[in-house]
């Protein structure tokens, strides 16, 4: 009898395991939440009606306590903290939380880029910039806390530009803040493929076409799909930088395709998992 009762239990993992090994995960990450009322109206749109499962957040941004109200209103929303050291565009700028003016340029602003653009002027980089450690940390601390004390739900953060490139002692504070505040998520410890969407492609049509054919292709892997949604609103089609004035027509189509009846169509045919960061601890391949 136990020999049976053993064989029949052996047999049910195995049959999970076979479930979990057949199943397609897709996260679908939409950056820059609180940057701007399109980006806020874009996020939650491509969550609300499309796919969307992972939002980032901007702590120093003019429209985060709106966010930060949208993200509450839909805690199904996995949400993390985007932390901000720079701030890109060239006549829409934030500040820091916190007085660091190792981190701002002479108007008082985040430097706009985190390496310098050939394309823009000399002494426009954090790279660049005299920053100091103390106060990068200062600044991080007072951007993570103002975000929990809104948002209580954000499960792990993230740098916004990726910030913490420049220098070694900056991605060890990263990983040390993460741990620190129990938002060690971090998305390279785990087998995650990318998912190269829509690549290059410059018409709705065209990026919903490769978006599905992309989505067709994937096999029983983790997958991730990274972008920006907003929508093109007068506010967005203000916003641009040197190398990128088409933000909001770029960024209202990002919202089109993750919202597309074809996308959701094909997410259903493929039996494609959505899942979030939050979900990764449970998911064996």
């Amino acid at each position: 009898m136990k020999k049976i009762l053993f064989f029949f239990i052996l047999c049910l993992c195995s049959y999970a395991r076979a479930q979990q090994n057949d199943t397609i995960y897709l996260i679908v990450q939409g950056d820059d939440i609180g940057s701007s009322q399109a980006a806020n109206m874009g996020c939650i749109e491509a969550y609300q009606k499309g796919i969307l499962t992972v939002t980032e957040l901007m702590v120093p941004c003019p429209w985060f306590l709106q966010a930060a109200r949208l993200l509450n209103e839909n805690p199904g929303l996995d949400v993390g903290i985007h932390l901000v050291l720079t701030s890109e565009w060239s006549e829409y700028k934030w500040r820091p939380l916190t007085c660091c003016p190792s981190l701002t340029d002479s108007n008082g602003y985040f430097y706009p880029m985190v390496w310098q653009r050939n394309d823009m002027p000399g002494g426009t980089a954090l790279h660049d910039a005299p920053w100091k450690y103390e106060e990068v940390e200062k600044e991080l601390r007072a951007q993570i806390e103002l975000a929990l004390k809104h948002v209580p739900h954000i499960t792990h953060l993230s740098g916004h530009m990726g910030w913490s490139s420049i220098d070694p002692e900056l991605e060890k504070l990263r990983k040390k803040l993460a741990h620190e505040y129990g938002l060690e998520i971090n998305p390279h410890n785990y087998p995650i493929r990318g998912l190269d969407g829509f690549g290059k492609a410059n018409t709705l049509k065209e990026r919903i076409k490769i978006f599905n054919e992309n989505l067709e292709k994937l096999t029983p892997e983790i997958y991730r799909f990274v972008d920006h949604p907003a929508l093109n609103t007068p506010e967005m089609r203000s916003i641009y930088h040197p190398g990128y004035t088409h933000v909001a027509e770029d960024r209202d189509m990002v919202t089109k395709v993750l919202t597309h009846p074809s996308v959701k169509k094909t997410i259903k045919k493929k039996k494609i998992k959505l899942i979030g960061y939050k979900d990764l601890a449970n998911i064996k391949l």
